[in-house]
């Protein structure tokens, strides 16, 4: 590992742990020329999710991107940052084991509302509104309709 202080191309590894969910390991790094300290992350190297939009165009898999529109979604409810994170955790795993390579962004959407309807409704609601893109006022009271049948089926 090159030094990112004095490029020099020796380091040693002071200490290592789990970090994302035991998805990547932390590693603290010091320079032996310099004693720079430095944080370095060590990954699988996954195959690329390419998300198939509306439009026929295709995008690699963005959980950040993902994430803030579920931010977005959950703006002045009381949802923890951390629920938001574990629900694009869970869905990227879910695509990931799945095996498939390209998938529609309808489907992302629906496995987003699916998960989002539990955590809070209202922002189930702001985020199928805007994903469903409703053009009228009926279309948006059925789905209220479908989420309280949903609810009252539990």
């Amino acid at each position: 590992m090159i030094c990112p202080a004095c490029h020099y191309n020796g380091t040693r590894v002071i200490d290592s742990r789990p970090a994302e969910e035991n998805r990547s390991i932390r590693r603290r790094r010091e320079c032996e020329k310099c004693a720079f300290r430095f944080t370095t992350f060590e990954k699988v190297e996954e195959m690329p999710l390419i998300v198939v939009k509306k439009d026929g165009t295709r995008e690699e898999f963005n959980g950040e991107k993902l994430l803030r529109g579920l931010i977005r979604a959950c703006e002045k409810r009381p949802v923890e940052l951390e629920a938001l994170k574990n629900i694009v955790y869970l869905i990227e795993k879910e695509l990931r084991s799945s095996g498939v390579v390209e998938i529609n962004s309808e489907d992302v959407g629906e496995m987003v509302m699916g998960k989002l309807a539990d955590v809070d409704e209202v922002a189930y609601v702001r985020f199928a509104s805007v994903y469903r893109q409703y053009k009228d006022i009926t279309v948006f009271i059925e789905e209220l309709q479908n989420l309280q049948n949903k609810k009252d089926g539990n």
